[in-house]
């Protein structure tokens, strides 16, 4: 090593291909602890040489992912290294490790100290089959910044790097979460920034679809010609007709794809097609919801289960498949989607069942978003009190002991 190598002389960034390559590690300490995952994951022969190890690193040996050889190191330790990790506790023995990895030629990374090494251990980060490796010379902490800002980016979709190359067709059923754009997953966002096709939902989270850039097509699912087709029919069939003319397409939908979503029928019908597609589940509004309105839907001594259940079909219809007496006859809470419209009605069926009429209910609209309101009342009065306040879809419906709960935190008490 010369006294030139500081920051003044940058380094020359290179991804080292460790696989099969013998890596020699000298300390089972913290720093270990921390690198070894990486360097396993790359595939490198790892041996590791110190008398003691963390509990961590212990494990890993256990498991057979690495050589442990028990004891002090010694000059010749690094004969046949592509790679060396040098982080003991001896000052002496770091010094000779690393003039022997000078000697033979081995990439070596000090960890007490930077400029006697000949590599730097960049801040790394991954995301989607890209790594994001980051130097600032003496300034860990700024790398590890900067790397957690583009790692970030990239997995949100705020930093738009589309690929080139290796880009499939095919379709992803995302779910959107409840509403508000901050509540989608990461992938799902990040598979939004790289499609060519958009088919929304309005129940989506919509403000996403103006951050998309201008060549990606946009249809609203709502407005697909029908023609003599049913609506989900006509959906599928934009579905694989899109995915067939080699588009990568997002069927971006509301919560989850399969909470009371039809996501299943989506999927199916693109295997019928022999058409890829990808799940990713979203936040589901019947917890997000009463959980932004402040009600948790179970609470220790309260409620401890909950059960969700579609309000679309009302009870008395021969095509429910809800068993409403079993369910008036349960303690825990019920969160009702798709309810608004026929809540009178559920509310009667569950009390004429035996659930109290004073049962706590709760009525939540427009969940996360900027027109979020919250209507209480009781399961004998709710069916009055959501006609009288106007409620219109989209609302969740929460029914339950769990409703009167964090009542101080709403009053600020």
């Amino acid at each position: 090593m010369t006294a030139e190598r500081s920051d003044a002389v940058p380094a020359y960034p290179v991804g080292l291909r460790l696989a099969g390559r013998r890596v020699v590690v000298l300390g089972g300490g913290q720093v270990a602890q921390r690198r070894l995952p990486t360097l396993l994951a790359a595939g490198a022969d790892v041996v590791l040489v110190s008398p003691s190890a963390t509990p961590s690193v212990d494990a890993m040996a256990a498991a057979g992912e690495l050589r442990w050889e028990r004891r002090r190191y010694r000059p010749g330790d690094l004969a046949d290294a592509w790679y060396a990790l040098i982080a003991t506790d001896d000052p002496e023995a770091n010094a000779a490790a690393s003039a022997e990895a000078e000697e033979r030629r081995v990439w070596c990374v000090r960890s007490d100290d930077a400029d006697a090494a000949t590599a730097w251990t960049p801040a790394t980060g991954r995301t989607d089959g890209v790594t994001v490796a980051v130097l600032t010379g003496h300034d860990p902490r700024r790398s590890a910044a900067v790397r957690d800002a583009i790692v970030e980016g990239l997995r949100d979709g705020s930093l738009a790097a589309p690929q080139y190359r290796g880009k499939s067709p095919g379709v992803a059923l995302v779910g959107g979460g409840p509403g508000d754009p901050d509540l989608i997953t990461v992938r799902g966002r990040r598979l939004l920034a790289e499609a060519d096709v958009v088919i929304a939902d309005r129940l989506g989270p919509r403000d996403l679809l103006d951050e998309l850039p201008p060549h990606v097509e946009v249809i609203d699912a709502a407005k697909i010609p029908y023609g003599r087709a049913m609506a989900q029919e006509a959906i599928n069939a934009a579905l694989i007709e899109h995915a067939r003319a080699g588009k990568a397409v997002v069927r971006l939908k509301g919560g989850d794809p399969f909470v009371f979503g039809r996501g299943m029928e989506e999927a199916q019908a693109l295997a019928e097609a022999g058409i890829a597609c990808t799940v990713v589940p979203g936040i589901s509004s019947s917890i997000s919801v009463p959980a932004a309105a402040g009600i948790p839907v179970t609470h220790r001594g309260v409620a401890h289960e909950f059960t969700v259940v579609s309000g679309h079909v009302a009870p008395e219809d021969p095509r429910s498949l809800v068993d409403w007496e079993a369910l008036a006859r349960l303690r825990g809470t019920l969160v009702l989607l798709m309810g608004v419209e026929r809540i009178a009605a559920i509310a009667a069926a569950l009390v004429a069942h035996g659930r109290g009429a004073d049962t706590p209910v709760a009525v939540i609209q427009e969940g996360t978003t900027a027109a979020q309101r919250r209507v209480d009342a009781t399961l004998a009065t709710v069916g009055r009190r959501v006609a009288e306040e106007g409620v219109r879809p989209p609302a969740v419906i929460v029914i339950g002991e769990v409703v009167a709960v964090g009542a101080e935190l709403r009053t600020g008490r």
